[in-house]
């Protein structure tokens, strides 16, 4: 039999090891499943947005079109938004687990309606569910402190370790055990993702760079057993330690240091900027609209020719003001934002010291599922919506009559599909 049989067979009889392999590729699998299963019902969500908004539209329509009012059509007709999942974003549902990926929107003000379906802190989402990446970062480390705490120390304990080291070229040994059990590890990762990825349709590029971010984070933990196993010490001492590694560098470090930078980056929440743009609209009602209009048209020049307001009430006064009440909190939107993104830098600047961090931050980036992912999808909500006003700008401020047939004229939301 070749050592590397030998070795295969050692493995395989020692039960504790066999165990937590087939274990640990059951959790990946399953966590895989748990993936590609909550994705495909993201996407069935978001298949059905079209014919749930053709029902909404026709229902609208059917009254709107007999007084041929636009600004009626333009307050009660919500368009649909949504983000759709990448084909990697099974494996790290990163914030599309905490951050809605589907918003209905109107021509009125953005920001209120942008961060009043804020229901998270997005720089509390740590763990989050049960995910591949979750069994990565936080399960995996376990399976290799329990295959490699005991690599030199049973040996020792059982008193063969100074005959196996007095061995020709004992070293060899030592690879090829370690060698064998870093691959059965891999292979217990690496496959069951591999699969998901290609019934998801995963890019080649992005399955190998998953496949070598899996590797390198293993071998991280690998080698720290293996430091840890040059103390002499017991074996038993050994997993204490690696244990206390594990909680440090996967729990207890990273929530300090999270902890840290929300204390050196302040920053208030979503619905604070909700707040205020929902101030600035309802006190647009107690200020003369002269005042109102001449703030809209100082940002929308375009506009100042058309016909003057009548002395009753207007919908382009309303939804006037109601771009006002954006362009007061704009400032505010983009500290809140900047402010985002800095701690996003520092977490990730953090993963370079702690590997847990840094791995998770690398999957999410590679599924597009970060802080950056949703950004970006806001970002193509606030163009969109800017079409919108525009669209119904064009009825409100020309007197234009509305009718059924113009519904169908409203700019439709075309998600950016993110590359694998």
């Amino acid at each position: 039999m070749s050592p590397i049989g030998h070795e295969l067979r050692l493995l395989l009889r020692a039960r504790l090891a066999a165990g937590a392999l087939v274990l640990l590729a059951l959790l990946t699998a399953a966590s895989i499943v748990a993936g590609l299963a909550e994705v495909r019902h993201q996407q069935q969500v978001i298949e059905r947005i079209q014919p749930q908004q053709a029902a909404d539209v026709a229902a609208i329509s059917q009254w709107v079109s007999k007084i041929e009012d636009p600004g009626s059509a333009a307050y009660y007709t919500f368009h649909p938004t949504w983000d759709s999942p990448s084909s990697l974003a099974f494996a790290a549902l990163g914030m599309r687990d905490v951050a809605p990926y589907i918003l209905r929107v109107r021509a009125l003000g953005l920001e209120a309606q942008l961060y009043d379906g804020e229901n998270f802190n997005p720089e509390l989402a740590l763990p989050g569910r049960f995910d591949f990446a979750f069994v990565l970062i936080y399960l995996a480390p376990l399976f290799v402190i329990a295959l490699f705490h005991d690599l030199h120390a049973s040996e020792r304990e059982a008193g063969r370790l100074t005959m196996l080291r007095a061995l020709p070229r004992s070293r060899r040994l030592w690879w090829r055990r370690g060698l064998l059990r870093f691959a059965f590890v891999y292979f217990a990762v690496a496959l069951p993702f591999a699969v998901g990825a290609i019934v998801s349709g995963t890019g080649l590029p992005t399955i190998l760079a998953v496949l070598t971010l899996i590797a390198a984070y293993l071998v991280f933990w690998v080698a720290l057993a293996l430091l840890v196993g040059r103390m002499s010490w017991s074996s038993v001492t050994n997993a204490a330690a690696l244990a206390a590694c594990w909680l440090v560098l996967t729990l207890v470090l990273p929530t300090l240091a999270h902890v840290a930078i929300n204390r050196a980056i302040p920053l208030g929440q979503g619905v604070e900027l909700t707040l205020a743009q929902r101030e600035a609209v309802n006190k647009a009602w107690d200020i003369p609209r002269e005042t109102t209009m001449a703030r809209f048209f100082a940002s929308h020049p375009e506009w100042r020719d058309t016909p003057p307001l009548p002395p009753e009430f207007h919908w382009k006064w309303y939804f006037a003001f109601h771009q006002v009440g954006d362009e007061s909190v704009a400032d505010r939107v983009r500290a809140y934002r900047d402010g985002l993104q800095a701690r996003d830098a520092a977490a990730r600047a953090l993963g370079w010291a702690l590997p847990p961090v840094g791995a998770q931050a690398a999957l999410t980036r590679l599924a597009n599922t970060d802080l950056a992912g949703q950004l970006a999808y806001q970002d193509r909500v606030r163009a969109y919506h800017e079409r919108l006003r525009q669209f119904y700008y064009r009825y409100l401020f020309n007197d234009i009559p509305f009718g059924a047939p113009d519904f169908e004229k409203a700019p439709k939301f075309g998600s950016i599909v993110p590359s694998k």
